[in-house]
């Protein structure tokens, strides 16, 4: 069980570590730069925990698939990305993926 939390954990602070790339405006705001490095370290850092307790195929591709899909989610709401049904179709095949592995190392 401590796997998952870890998992989770690294995927939020992924997630946070990519809004902050996004806001440092390619490296030319220092704050969010910093920030994006610090969100990066602890999210690898609770990966790294994460592949204790787990198979690192099944935690590499959630906590890629997950974040990748919340990013998106981010990118949607907060940054005001345009959305298309190709983008949402995308994103829940990538959602399907990531229950099939879990299903599939159950």
């Amino acid at each position: 069980m401590s796997g998952w939390i870890y998992l989770i954990t690294a995927i939020l602070l992924e997630v946070t570590g990519t809004t902050f790339m996004k806001i440092s405006n390619g490296f030319s705001r220092l704050l969010p730069s910093c920030l994006m490095v610090f969100f990066y370290i602890l999210s690898f850092s609770s990966l790294t925990m994460a592949l204790k307790a787990m198979d690192v195929s099944t935690a590499y591709a959630i906590w890629s698939g997950v974040g990748t899909a919340l990013v998106a989610m981010i990118g949607f709401w907060y940054f005001h990305e345009t959305v298309t049904m190709l983008k949402l179709i995308c994103i829940m095949l990538i959602i399907a993926g990531v229950v099939g592995l879990q299903m599939a190392s159950a």
